[in-house]
């Protein structure tokens, strides 16, 4: 972190300066054709609907208020363009990945640091039992059970930059069984076969395989951590991972002596299921018996409020899932926060143990942080979850336009970045909404006000990393 030496040196550094305009006509040349149906240009209804989203606050990013705010828009074409038309969401996304792909390839030529495919699923609160997909079910959200539509998403992520580049709605069974509500929801015949979460993640990771995006290592939390299928389909792929898995996970120390057992004399049927002679330990209590010298202390991140210290175990183990012949070696990392009462995470890795340190895959696994904050801004800035769509392809629509834009102010904070260290999506948005929509006095003043919280912000930031200083 960059240490600001007077509030008078900060401000000279910004004077007459001005965020570089961006406009969403310009970002959209690269996607204008796949919004062609028919020889119909629906490109401008698309800026409309982007311009919605960047101006509409959180609860508000529906096409009621976009009609409010946009000059020269209606209700009607927005309805038609995001519930009826044809156009190709899946050809945006296929773009916008690899656009997402390139911009942060080039960050990881200056950050030195590998890239990250994370897999989450994220869910939207909804009433009624009309919209594709909905159901009574767990809303992390909400933490609770609750009536909701819930995705499964991916994001690519280096260092402290993120962005979301492709999604897959969950239909539960009550969904893909009734042939009545798919018929309502216009969903194709290929997309009505009841299909897991980590069978969705698979499905994306191999799209975005073939379409050329490019990533290091792969990761998510314990429902994808815990699927021997998806960790078996990785394995196979050669594909590196870095997934979550939970306390009760059971494990083997030494690989297993796998054996099929003697019959009873007399009694019952030939065994014909293999077996382990090893006993298997919870992880959590594994983790219990470690020695303090079986933990190395590591600096993962630079964080707001100075490094992110945790303490970091890394052990070869094996899993077996009572199925295949052998069992599957794993690399353990563990960490556990250096506070009183610590905060322990559980991942597994088909890396070796010795192919990365434990500062490197305690790092890895620390970085689904930033795809948590993906969901926190696209909900909070881009209205992912305020839209009022019941069709399977408005919802499609409308999810490939949210990342879109979402792409659009990662780039603008890239750039940025030089003038602007401590910009946020938030700041990048505003901006850009009044450099769209307001006068040069509204930038002015909003710029000056930006400038004054970064200077407070990294005033803060830089009395962290002092006292660190003091005690190292």
């Amino acid at each position: 972190m960059t240490q600001i030496q007077s509030k008078k040196k900060f401000h000279r550094k910004f004077r007459n300066t001005r965020l570089s305009r961006t406009y969403i006509a310009d970002s959209l040349m690269h996607y204008r054709d796949a919004f062609i149906v028919h020889r119909r240009d629906n490109s401008q209804t698309a800026e409309n609907y982007l311009g919605g989203l960047f101006i509409c606050e959180k609860g508000h990013a529906n096409m009621e208020r976009m009609e409010e705010e946009i000059n020269d828009s209606e209700y009607r074409a927005y309805q038609h363009f995001i519930s009826n038309s044809k156009w190709d969401y899946q050809e945006i996304i296929s773009r916008l990945s690899l656009d997402a792909s390139n911009v942060l390839q080039e960050n990881k030529k200056k950050s030195g640091v590998p890239t990250g495919y994370i897999v989450d699923e994220s869910s939207h609160l909804k009433k009624g039992k009309e919209s594709v997909g909905v159901s009574n079910q767990y809303a992390g959200v909400a933490g609770k059970i609750d009536n909701c539509q819930v995705a499964v998403y991916s994001s690519l992520v280096n260092d402290t930059r993120a962005t979301i580049i492709n999604e897959r709605l969950f239909l539960p069974k009550s969904w893909t069984s009734s042939k009545k509500r798919c018929d309502k929801a216009k969903i194709p015949e290929q997309d009505r076969i009841y299909k897991t979460k980590p069978e969705l993640a698979l499905e994306m990771i191999d799209a975005d395989i073939e379409r050329g995006v490019e990533f290091d290592w792969i990761g998510g939390d314990g429902l994808y951590g815990h699927n021997y299928q998806l960790t078996k389909g990785l394995d196979a792929r050669g594909k590196l991972y870095v997934l979550d898995v939970h306390k009760d996970e059971r494990v083997f120390l030494g690989k297993p002596n796998l054996f099929i057992p003697e019959k009873k004399k007399g009694r019952g049927r030939t065994p014909e299921k293999l077996k382990a002679e090893e006993k298997t330990y919870r992880l959590d209590q594994y983790s219990s018996s470690l020695q303090e010298t079986d933990w190395k202390r590591v600096k993962v991140r630079k964080t707001a409020k100075g490094w992110l210290k945790l303490k970091a175990h890394v052990v070869d183990v094996w899993v077996w899932d009572g199925q295949e012949d052998q069992a599957r070696r794993r690399t353990l990392v563990i960490t556990k926060t250096q506070d009183k009462k610590p905060k322990i995470k559980y991942s597994f890795s088909n890396g070796k143990s010795d192919q990365y340190t434990n500062k490197e895959y305690a790092y890895f696994q620390a970085q689904r942080y930033w795809v948590e904050r993906t969901f926190d801004d696209s909900k909070n800035e881009l209205g992912m979850s305020d839209y009022q769509i019941r069709k399977w392809i408005g919802w499609h629509h409308h999810q490939s336009l949210v990342m879109l834009a979402a792409l659009f102010l990662l780039k603008e904070k890239i750039e940025s970045e030089l003038e602007f260290p401590l910009m946020s999506l938030r700041d990048a948005r505003i901006l850009i909404i009044i450099e769209l929509f307001g006068t040069k006095e509204q930038y002015d003043k909003r710029l000056e006000q930006m400038k004054i919280r970064h200077y407070n912000r990294q005033k803060d930031i830089d009395k962290y990393y002092r006292y660190e200083e003091l005690w190292d």
